[in-house]
């Protein structure tokens, strides 16, 4: 009887040891997982803090008016990005040359200033050439040709070479219009520009190309055109029917548009690639949607406006004539060789992308 006594009481003496490790071991494995999901909580709010923080504010600059569609792209486009990144990024629109336009707004990209330049491409080609070839002279046909040639991988190489510059090309396709003679004479060929001067923005591309048409060009600021029109300084001007009618070039008296279509009028949107590189990925995709967006927009919109522009420019007078184009593209092709940087191969390289673009 004492043994099997002895017997129970060493039994239960095991199972009292046994029981008390597995308490002691179910006690402590929910402590060794606790502190580590506290952990992992901890360091989420962390980052969160700190995009909660983030906050840039760029400076937008371009020489076009309030009242023209490219302002209102660009103030869209701000309002929106700020909206969707939650006020992180504040983008400061300032139109009609307040601050650095043109040489200088490229400039202050590519110094790495918390600034975006909305400029013609051929800004750009002043560090990359070949942005000079994708806008010159009597290439375009239609809007859709050149928005389909910068999606080619012929001109995304390009936009490689633009960033190793420091330059983030963040839309090449803010299209304003064809860019036709504006003067108070009828122009059809070449001979007819002889001795007029003609007011054309700094670019070496458009004065080269104003001068091989036939006309001398004078390069002046946007807000001095008006003025030199009235004085005599030039005789007229270059610009598309949407600027003509929104900033009232018909009221100067120069009421003859010469349909010459010289230049496909088009903007790009700039940023340091430096800046570009320090904002958060999920603000970068914020911004990169919505300038796609207004471009794609705008271009719609100008399409479906420019025949009723043409009808309220003529009820103010304004009159239209077409010209001799294979004239004034023989006039304008070596420019394609004697523009830094140019050669006839980049120029013949661009034609063969538009033949297969036409093809299709």
């Amino acid at each position: 009887m004492k043994k099997e006594m002895m017997k129970l009481l060493s039994l239960c003496f095991v199972l009292a040891i046994g029981i008390g490790l597995f308490a002691g071991c179910a006690k402590e494995a929910p402590i060794a997982v606790s502190t580590n999901t506290e952990t992992e909580a901890e360091t989420e709010v962390a980052e969160s803090d700190v995009d909660d923080d983030y906050k840039l504010v760029l400076k937008l600059s371009h020489v076009f008016s309030p009242d023209e569609q490219l302002t209102k792209s660009m103030d869209a486009a701000a309002a929106k990005i700020l909206e969707k990144t939650n006020g992180a990024i504040e983008i400061q629109t300032f139109p009609q040359g307040q601050i650095a336009t043109y040489k200088d707004g490229v400039e202050q990209v590519v110094r790495g200033a918390d600034f975006i330049s909305v400029e013609d491409p051929s800004y750009i080609g002043d560090y990359v050439p070949e942005f000079t070839a994708l806008v010159g002279p009597m290439l375009y046909n239609n809007y859709d040709e050149y928005r389909e040639l910068v999606r080619t991988e012929m001109v995304q190489e390009w936009t490689k070479k633009a960033e190793e510059k420091g330059i983030k090309i963040l839309a090449l396709d803010f299209i304003f219009g064809f860019r036709n003679v504006i003067t108070d004479k009828v122009v059809v060929t070449p001979e007819d520009l002889k001795g007029v001067k003609l007011r054309t923005p700094g670019s070496q591309l458009f004065i080269e190309t104003l001068n091989a048409m036939g006309a001398t060009s004078t390069p002046l600021p946007w807000g001095e055109t008006f003025s030199a029109l009235e004085q005599g300084i030039v005789d007229g001007l270059e610009g598309s029917e949407f600027t003509n009618i929104n900033t009232k070039v018909y009221e100067t008296g120069k009421k003859n548009v010469a349909l010459t279509n010289h230049f496909l009028g088009t903007c790009g949107v700039y940023i340091s690639l430096d800046v570009w590189n320090s904002i958060p990925e999920k603000y970068r995709i914020i911004m990169q949607e919505e300038f796609d967006a207004e471009a794609d927009y705008s271009v719609e919109l100008l399409k479906s406006q420019h025949a009723d522009v043409v009808k309220e420019l003529e009820s103010y007078g304004v009159e239209f004539n077409e010209v001799d184009v294979a004239a004034f593209t023989e006039a304008t092709k070596g420019l394609y060789e004697t523009l830094p940087g140019l050669n006839i191969e980049i120029y013949n390289q661009i034609q063969a992308e538009l033949a297969e673009i036409r093809g299709n």
